[in-house]
């Protein structure tokens, strides 16, 4: 199903108007009174008013990768690569290539040195097969021209130095078969190849969102982290990092104003965050803005979100507008195999990392998750158009309609979820689904918009809380994150009352 295309902030989907309505909308609600009820103290400190400081913004470098002299080698498998160091300093790297049908088959390894201390990192895995992200076959997003392949993104740190090396398989080293090629297989390489290093820059509304963050911990799923948390050496970003754009943080775009007015319906116009609820609350709300129900609602307290603004996105960016889908019918939870060695305090830009990928290095829209949960449980909004509202995302290829895409922030194969993010997880769920009368149990079905897994047009019946691998032949998101599915699907029934 194509989404609907709206630019109104604040407004339903289905609804249409001019760009001049739209400003008008948005003067009107920052002058308006806090539209949900139970926001309070936690509510104010979370809202914009108090300068948080200047942006700085962030960057992209793509930089061609070349033919290593192994390859010159009588009988050798392709291998490309790069090395540079006194580089503009950068936190996040990937590779892309021209075509996003073109699977990359071998291994793609990646070192860095630390800006901090000079040192170099060991060599580093990126996830090569990650064409299961993204918006489903022919839809705009992906026929628009600019969508390529890649790998997935890998969170480095503040860092000056790369060394890169991509091997097709047969390589030496490549796919775990050392110096011998796969029987039946041509070694071959995607056209193109390009190493991405990102520089998330500092948000305007950082600091905002670390204060709010702690104006309402409670020591649980909301939690930023520590009070004081800072990264390990070599890993915090400076504050004078170098910039290709403007910033684009403060709410002086139509860009920026369509962003926060989108959430206007329940949260102060604005705000860093959208603040949790009680139950009481919440189900107040839920009459405001879907009328009075005749039977008794099953929602979970809505928990606290930290907004685009909150984390720093810059509107610029992204492409006009928002897409939404007809309503949600299951949560797609995925990891986003950046690593884990990021602290809580550096989520926020990791996310404006993996943002900056999804739209200056791998062409979509906009970041492709519709949330994202830290390892200290802090839920972030993520495709812009509104937390409330059924926003298209591009997270599970040929299952984005009608579905929601939930990313646990790091890589999860072999390295155990923290408990703060499934419960985070399952508290978003909870209220998410509730907005839409979803159970948490059960079972729903969704039609194929095509993929590895299932031919277009069937209609698969799958787990309302569901793993990226249960819609396409993937690894995400990841065996120890998958494990905990069942724990997140009974706490949020909990939480819904059920």
């Amino acid at each position: 199903m194509r989404g609907l295309l709206t630019s109104c902030p604040g407004v339903s989907p289905l609804t249409t108007c001019s760009i001049g309505v739209a400003f008008a909308a948005v003067v009107a609600l920052a002058a308006a009174p806090p539209a949900s009820a139970g926001v309070g103290r936690a509510g104010r400190a979370a809202t914009a008013g108090s300068p948080a400081g200047p942006a700085v913004p962030g960057s992209t470098r793509s930089l061609p990768l070349a033919p290593l002299p192994r390859e010159r080698v009588a009988g050798a498998a392709p291998e490309q690569g790069l090395y540079r160091t006194g580089l503009a300093r950068f936190a996040l790297v990937g590779v892309v290539w021209d075509d996003p049908d073109t699977e990359l088959h071998g291994r793609a390894q990646v070192r860095t040195r630390s800006a901090a201390t000079g040192e170099w990192s060991g060599w580093q895995d990126l996830e090569t097969h990650h064409a299961d992200d993204g918006a489903d076959p022919g839809a705009a997003e992906r026929s628009s021209g600019r969508v390529r392949g890649a790998t997935a993104p890998l969170w480095v740190g503040a860092s000056d130095g790369v060394d890169v090396r991509v091997r097709a398989e047969g390589a030496a080293g490549a796919a775990g078969v050392p110096g011998r090629r796969a029987a039946g297989l041509r070694a071959v390489l995607p056209s193109g190849l390009r190493l991405e290093l990102v520089d998330p820059g500092e948000g305007v509304g950082e600091t905002g969102a670390r204060e709010a963050g702690e104006a309402v911990k409670t020591g649980g799923a909301g939690a930023v982290g520590e009070p004081g948390e800072t990264g390990a050496a070599g890993e915090a970003l400076p504050g004078n990092l170098p910039a290709d754009d403007p910033p684009r943080t403060a709410l002086d775009t139509e860009a920026a104003l369509a962003a926060s007015g989108a959430n206007a319906d329940i949260t102060d116009f604005g705000s860093f965050a959208v603040p949790e609820l009680d139950r009481q609350a919440t189900e107040t709300e839920l009459t405001r803005l879907q009328g009075p129900s005749r039977t008794k609602p099953y929602i979970g307290p809505r928990p606290r979100i930290v907004t685009r603004r909150g984390w720093g996105a810059d509107e610029s960016l992204r492409e006009r507008g928002f897409v939404y889908t007809k309503k949600i019918k299951a949560a797609f939870v995925h990891h986003t195999a950046t690593g884990n060695t990021y602290t809580c305090a550096q989520a926020p830009s990791v996310i404006r990392s993996i943002y900056r990928y999804h739209v200056k290095s791998m062409g979509w829209r906009d970041i492709g998750y519709n949330f994202l949960v830290d390892k200290c449980g802090t839920l972030y909004e993520g495709r812009a158009g509104g937390v409330a509202k059924a926003v298209l995302g591009a997270h599970t290829l040929g299952f984005n309609t009608n579905s929601m895409g939930v990313a646990v922030i790091g890589t999860y194969g072999t390295s155990k979820p923290p408990g703060g993010a499934v419960t985070a997880v399952a508290r978003l769920t909870a209220w998410k689904l509730g907005l839409y009368g979803v159970d948490p149990r059960a079972k729903t079905y969704l039609t194929s918009g095509g993929g590895n897994l299932y031919p277009k047009g069937k209609n698969v019946r799958l787990n309302v809380i569901s793993g990226h691998r249960d819609g396409f032949a993937t690894e995400c998101p990841g065996k120890l994150l998958y494990a905990k599915l069942g724990t997140a699907r009974s706490s949020a029934a909990k939480y819904q009352g059920r």
